[in-house]
């Protein structure tokens, strides 16, 4: 066996031991991670999975064909994408001001909030608000002008461009504007822009509560929470409270994926990263500005829509560099693209099933991407 091969082999055998100790330890029922490194000609990738869909009795193993609830990687997945795709068409500027953004009357402490400052977490908005609460017995569309009104009316907790929160606000604004400026919803126009040109319509989606696809059966897609006001196990139905309230069609969150589908976007953004891969729908000058660390606000780890690694504690581990971009969905799913080491990490998981208190990911996430680079690249401590 040559080196190359033993390597390969060798991160086999950890990335299979790493979900096994995973599930064996109840940090999720079922796991799929993935991983791509070299450049295209020489690219290697590997996936493993393990684990069940639920807990259930008999239930079914996770395979590469299981869907995910992708959580917060919607933010960079859907509605960062789509708004690049919008700038190409000229639709909307980078610099843009919340105020000719939205068809809505902006308030005079929001109305001079730009489009970047959105992207970046650093418009003023809070974290997250449970407007689900106050909208449970609306109707979708009403509920979804709601949220937005509701938004738009809430104090912002520090003077934009001064500070960063990452907030779910600001990205429930961000797909109410795709789909003002496009003229579809956003599930549609993702689906059409984005997914489709690369082939993977059917490998990441929104799953609207209007138009519940055939896909959605017990088995095929992980299992989240149990939920207590929604009385029952999800699946295939969006875990995010407010999504789920505006009809399971939102900018924060609502994409579901399969690990293979997530492995191809997510090495097509590193190699669009390295100047070496094209969208039809919106320029690598753009993404590649937009995977920069914004520097607006001192000390923030935020690119326009992606993160970068913190100096302490990154969930990306200890050996990834600087310059890598990624992000973590609240349901247990994370991706870590490394353009230095022309590496992908993937891990899709279900953290959260059947509750969201199990908070064991945190401690997993950087021990799954220290494995894979000490394996993979003979990093050593």
């Amino acid at each position: 066996m040559n080196k190359k091969n033993k390597r390969l082999f060798s991160l086999e055998k950890k990335l299979h031991s790493l979900l096994a100790n995973g599930v064996k330890n109840k940090v999720f029922t079922g796991a799929a991670a993935a991983v791509a490194f070299g450049k295209p000609r020489e690219r290697k990738n590997y996936i493993s999975t393990f684990g069940k869909v639920d807990l259930m009795q008999g239930s079914r193993g996770v395979d590469i064909n299981t869907f995910f609830d992708l959580a917060s990687l919607t933010k960079p997945f859907a509605t960062t994408l789509a708004v690049l795709c919008l700038i190409k068409d000229k639709k909307i500027d980078i610099n843009e001001k919340l105020s000719s953004l939205l068809r809505v009357n902006v308030g005079a402490d929001k109305k001079n909030i730009t489009l970047q400052q959105i992207l970046s977490h650093s418009a003023g908005f809070k974290d997250h608000e449970n407007y689900y609460e106050i909208l449970e017995k609306k109707s979708e569309k009403q509920s979804y002008e709601d949220v937005i009104e509701l938004i738009i009316n809430e104090p912002l907790v520090y003077t934009p461009g001064t500070n960063n929160i990452y907030s779910d606000l600001g990205y429930i604004l961000l797909g109410k504007i795709v789909e003002e400026k496009s003229g579809q919803f956003l599930d549609v126009y993702v689906r059409e822009k984005i997914m489709k040109p690369l082939g993977l319509e059917n490998g990441i989606f929104y799953c609207p509560l209007k138009n519940k696809s055939k896909k959605n059966k017990p088995g095929i897609f992980a299992a989240t929470e149990d939920c207590s006001w929604r009385k029952k196990i999800l699946r295939g139905e969006v875990h995010d409270d407010n999504c789920y309230a505006v009809g399971g069609v939102a900018g924060h969150a609502g994409l579901f994926g399969d690990i293979t589908s997530v492995l191809k976007l997510t090495t097509f953004i590193l190699d669009q990263l390295q100047g070496r891969a094209h969208h039809p729908n919106y320029n690598t000058s753009d993404i590649q500005y937009f995977l920069k660390r914004q520097t607006e606000v001192e000390n923030s780890t935020w690119a326009l829509g992606f993160d970068t690694p913190s100096k302490k504690e990154s969930s990306g581990g200890k050996y990834i560099t600087k310059e890598s971009i990624g992000h973590l969905g609240f349901t247990g799913t994370s991706f870590w693209i490394d353009p230095y080491k022309e590496l992908v990490m993937v891990l899709l998981s279900n953290r959260v099933h059947p509750q969201r208190d199990n908070i064991k990911i945190r401690n997993f996430r950087p021990l799954f991407h220290d494995e894979v680079l000490r394996n993979l690249l003979h990093e050593t401590d």
